[in-house]
């Protein structure tokens, strides 16, 4: 069965192989979550870990974007987008998951720290991400209408900027960017 012949809204939803009720206001997702092997804990593993994020941002209706960051080899914040339950314009992964770092670290500075985000960060997650001298972000696909660190424009390039984050792109490219448009055709197909 293909994606586009489930029923978005329906009453159930598989997770994690199993088959159970889902939660209220919680929309059903077509893309499984990934299972990454912890014995390969590189680029791919933590992307993973994002993209299950960004399932679970589809199943709140948001958009399915999701983040995680790495200290020294271990997750120390995760998040999804929240902009719609939370009314919030700034909720976007990143920003969730840059604040939960710095938490986590004791430190806003995470010059030791990689964010992983399923797609090319925005004009304010960028600047967050630099603000925040992150040492490396990860990001899937790149979005060349709002994306700033390669796509529509480069924040990281500016000549004069205190910190520049080192760029890593096109990891679970498709996989990722399947996810988002699987989204918005289904958005146009509920709003038509």
């Amino acid at each position: 069965m293909d994606w586009t012949d489930e029923d978005p809204m329906a009453e159930r939803r598989v997770e994690d192989g199993g088959e159970g009720p889902v939660r209220p206001g919680v929309r059903e997702c077509p893309f499984p979550k990934l299972h990454p092997s912890q014995l390969n804990r590189d680029d791919v593993f933590f992307m993973s870990l994002a993209y299950n994020q960004a399932i679970e941002a589809w199943r709140e209706d948001e958009v399915p974007v999701g983040a995680v960051v790495v200290y020294e080899g271990q997750v120390v914040a995760s998040a999804h987008n929240q902009v719609l339950g939370s009314g919030d314009a700034t909720a976007h992964a990143e920003m969730i998951a840059i604040t939960q770092a710095s938490r986590a670290i004791g430190d806003w500075r995470l010059n030791g720290a990689t964010l992983y985000v399923t797609k090319e960060p925005c004009p304010m997650c960028s600047g967050a991400a630099i603000m925040a001298r992150l040492g490396r972000l990860v990001y899937a696909f790149q979005d060349p209408r709002m994306g700033c660190l390669g796509g529509a424009t480069n924040l990281n390039a500016l000549p004069d900027a205190w910190h520049h984050v080192e760029v890593c792109s096109g990891v679970l490219e498709d996989e990722c960017r399947s996810l988002v448009q699987a989204f918005f055709s289904m958005k146009r197909r509920e709003n038509k």
